[in-house]
C-alpha cells in the first residue's frame, strides 16, 4: 500500500475539509516514516502573492509500527486566496510533502511535477436561501413561447418569421456578414403563459437571456439598457410575468451583458438609428468616455474584435453610476421585479465594476442573486493578469459552474469515473459552502453544443456551420443520446449546486454550437416520456431537504461507477451512477443496506442492481 503523508480530503489530516471563513482555525497533521528520523516539520503556507510563512508542527505520536504524527493549528486572520505544502528536515537535508493530486501528498519533491494545495479563505456573507435546493430553468426568449401577441414598434430592418421550429438563418448576406436579425417571435407573455410547465418541472429561478432592446435575436449587442425589446414586449409585460412568477414562487433573473454594447445603440449609435448623440458621430458625445478609440471615430476596442460589440470602459465612473447608482439600470430592473443577475462574461468585469455591482443588487434587493459567466475554477481565476477574487464575499454569490458541467458530460460519455470524482471534489474542496450550494449546475447553454448532441453525437470541434447545419442524430444516436442525458441530469440534479435546464433539453432538442444550439421548443412534439423523467427529477430534488444544503460525501469513483452520499440533519440520499455497459451490482454501506429506492431498484441483501448506463436514488430517512 502507498505510503500517504498528507490527504486534504480527510478530516485526520485537514480538520475542516474545503474552504473556511476568516477567523477561523485549522488544524493540520502529516504522517512521516519513522524511518525518516526527520528533526522537524513545518506547514510551509503564504497568502496569494506573498512569501511563505513557517509554522512548526508538532510531535504528536506513533501512528502505526513506523510511522508518526506532527500537527500544527493556525488561524486565518485575513479573507484571501492560501497556498501551503509542507517542509520536513531529514537525515539527507530538507524534504516536501507536495499535492500530487486528489488532494494527495507526495514525498516526492518535485515542484516541477506537483503543486501546493489551495485553501480559500472568504469573508462571512449570505447568499441567497430560496435558490438553494431549486431548480434554473434557462431560456433563449426569442424561441421559447410565442404567445401571439402584437408586436408594436418592430423596427423593420427584422425578419420576423412565421416558420416556428425552422432552422434559424446562419449562412451571410450578400455582403458576407451574419446579421443574426431572423426572429420567430417568443416574447415575455408567452413565457408567462408557460410558468404551469415550469412549475410542474420543479423550476423555481428562470433565467432569460437578454431582453433589452438589441438588433439582433441573441441581443448581446444591447441598444438601450431602459427598455424591453419590442418583440419581447414592453416594461408592462415584464412586469406581469415577475409577479406571475413571483406568485407560483418562480423568481426571474436578468442576463447582465455590461462589458460592451452594441455599436447600433443609444450610447455608441453608428448606424445613426437613435436621436441620441452617440460616441461615434461625437467626441464630445455624453457617452465618450465610455469607449477607448484609439482613432476616432473608426478604430477602436472592441469585444474579441467584434466591431459590432464596441468595449465600454467599465472603470469609468459615469458608467458605473449609469449602471450600478442609486436610480440606475440594476435598481431599476430590481424594483420592477427581477430576482437578480447573471453577469456575461464576468471574468472581463474589473473588480471595480464588480465591487459597486454587488452593492448596488443588495442595496435594492438584499435577496437577489448576482451569478457570474466564469468557466473555469472561480476561486482560482486569473484574467488580465489579476487573481480574481469573486466568491472571497464581496463580489458574486455564485457562478456557472462550468467544471460540474465538464465532469459530468465526459462521465456520460467515457465512464472515467476517477476523473468525474477528482473534477467535482476540486470544486467542492475550493468553493465557499455558501457559493457552492447556489451554483448554476448547467450541461448545456446557450453558448455550448445542445446535452444530447454532446453526449452522443459526432465531435464539431473544427466543423463549419455548414456541416453542422446537415449533421443530426441518428435514431441509434439519439436513443443512446437520451439514455445518457438521464444519467447526466441525475447527476447534476443531487450534486451539490443549483440544476439548470436549458430549454428544450428536457424535450429532446439537439444541434450543434450557436445557432443551431437555439431551436425553437418543440411544443407539440416534446419528448414527452423525457419531459415526465425531469418531472420526477424534480420532485425528487424538491422532496428532500439534503439537496439544499447537504453534506458532500463521496463513497466511491472507479471502473465507470460513480456513488456519493449527500446529508443533512433529515437523513441522507446515496446516489450510485453506473456508466458500464452491463448492469453492475453495488454493496451498499451498512447504513443504505436497508435504504429505500427514490428512483431504481430497492436493495435487496445489502446491495442493488444498476442497469447500464443508469443509476439508482436510495434514501435512509423515512
Amino acid at each position: 500500500m502507498t505510503f500517504i503523508p498528507f490527504n486534504s480530503r480527510n478530516a485526520y489530516f485537514k480538520s475542516k475539509f474545503g474552504s473556511i471563513t476568516a477567523g477561523e482555525t485549522l488544524t493540520f497533521r502529516i504522517c512521516v516514516p519513522c524511518s525518516f528520523n526527520i528533526g522537524g516539520a513545518f506547514l510551509m503556507m503564504k497568502k496569494d502573492g506573498g512569501e511563505y510563512a513557517e509554522y512548526r508542527m508538532d510531535y504528536e505520536t506513533r501512528t502505526g509500527e513506523d510511522s508518526e504524527s506532527y500537527a500544527v493549528t493556525v488561524k486565518a486572520e485575513e479573507h484571501g486566496l492560501y497556498f501551503y505544502h509542507f517542509d520536513f528536515l531529514g537525515a539527507f537535508g530538507r524534504g516536501s510533502i507536495l499535492n500530487s493530486g486528489n488532494g494527495i501528498g507526495s514525498f516526492d519533491g518535485s515542484a516541477d511535477k506537483y503543486s501546493d494545495w489551495q485553501l480559500t479563505v472568504s469573508k462571512k456573507f449570505n447568499t441567497p436561501g430560496w435558490l438553494k435546493g431549486g431548480i434554473i430553468y434557462q431560456i433563449f426568449p426569442d424561441r421559447f413561447m410565442n404567445s401571439g401577441k402584437e408586436k408594436k414598434n418592430v423596427p423593420s430592418d427584422r425578419i420576423v418569421r412565421s416558420d416556428w421550429g425552422g432552422e434559424p438563418y446562419f449562412r451571410p448576406d450578400k455582403n458576407g456578414e451574419v446579421l443574426n436579425n431572423d426572429y420567430f417571435g417568443g416574447d415575455l407573455e408567452g413565457i408567462r403563459q408557460k410558468l404551469p410547465y415550469l412549475k410542474a418541472l420543479g423550476v423555481n429561478c428562470v433565467y432569460l437571456n437578454p431582453i433589452f432592446e438589441a438588433h439582433s435575436n441573441h441581443r448581446y449587442n444591447t441598444a438601450d439598457y431602459s427598455k424591453i425589446d419590442p418583440l419581447l414586449g414592453d416594461e408592462e409585460d415584464f412586469k406581469r410575468l415577475c409577479k406571475s412568477a413571483e406568485e407560483m414562487g418562480i423568481k426571474i433573473i436578468l442576463d447582465g451583458v455590461f462589458s460592451h454594447t452594441g455599436d447600433d445603440s443609444v450610447y455608441f449609435n453608428k448606424k445613426g438609428r437613435y436621436d441620441s448623440v452617440g460616441a461615434y458621430q461625437s467626441e464630445n458625445s455624453d457617452y465618450s468616455k465610455w469607449y477607448k478609440f484609439q482613432k476616432f471615430p473608426d478604430k477602436y476596442d472592441s469585444w474579441w474584435g467584434f466591431k459590432t460589440l464596441p468595449e465600454v470602459k467599465e472603470e469609468d465612473e459615469s458608467y458605473r453610476e449609469f449602471i450600478c447608482g442609486e436610480n440606475g439600470i440594476v435598481a431599476k430592473w430590481l424594483g420592477l421585479g427581477a430576482g437578480g443577475f447573471r453577469l456575461d462574461v464576468a471574468d472581463e468585469l474589473p473588480d471595480i465594476f464588480l465591487d459597486d455591482l454587488k452593492t448596488a443588487v443588495k442595496k435594492a434587493k438584499p435577496d437577489a442573486l448576482l451569478l457570474g459567466e466564469v468557466w473555469e475554477d472561480a476561486t482560482n481565476k486569473i484574467s488580465y493578469g489579476v487573481r480574481r477574487r469573486y466568491l472571497l464575499g464581496d463580489q458574486l454569490d455564485s457562478v456557472m459552474n462550468y467544471p460540474f458541467a465538464e465532469a459530468i458530460l465526459e462521465f456520460c460519455r467515457t465512464g472515467n469515473a476517477e476523473q468525474f470524482m477528482d473534477g467535482v471534489m476540486t470544486i467542492v474542496e475550493n468553493y465557499p459552502k455558501q457559493c457552492l450550494d447556489v451554483m448554476m449546475n448547467h450541461i448545456g447553454t446557450h453558448d455550448t453544443v445542445r446535452a444530447i448532441t454532446r453526449l452522443a453525437g459526432e465531435n464539431s470541434d473544427y466543423r463549419d456551420r455548414e456541416w453542422q447545419s446537415t449533421h443530426k442524430l441518428s435514431f441509434v444516436e439519439y436513443s443512446q443520446g437520451i439514455e445518457r442525458l438521464k444519467l447526466a441530469a441525475a447527476l447534476q440534479y443531487t450534486l451539490p449546486g443549483v440544476p439548470s435546464v436549458y430549454y428544450g433539453d428536457e424535450a429532446g432538442l439537439q444541434g450543434y454550437r450557436d445557432p443551431f444550439n437555439r431551436g425553437c421548443y418543440p411544443w407539440g412534439n416534446e419528448n414527452s416520456e423525457l419531459v415526465d423523467f425531469y418531472k420526477t427529477l424534480g420532485k425528487i430534488r424538491t422532496e428532500n431537504s439534503v439537496f439544499k444544503e447537504g453534506r458532500f460525501i463521496p463513497v466511491s469513483g472507479v471502473l465507470g461507477c460513480v456513488a456519493y452520499i449527500r446529508e443533512d440533519a433529515n437523513g441522507s440520499v446515496m446516489v450510485i451512477a453506473n456508466r458500464n455497459v452491463h448492469e453492475i451490482r453495488y454493496n451498499l454501506p451498512q447504513n443504505f443496506a436497508a435504504s429505500k429506492a427514490l428512483y431504481g431498484e430497492n436493495p435487496k441483501y445489502g446491495s442493488v442492481n444498476i442497469p447500464s448506463c443508469s443509476f439508482v436514488i436510495l434514501t435512509n430517512t423515512y
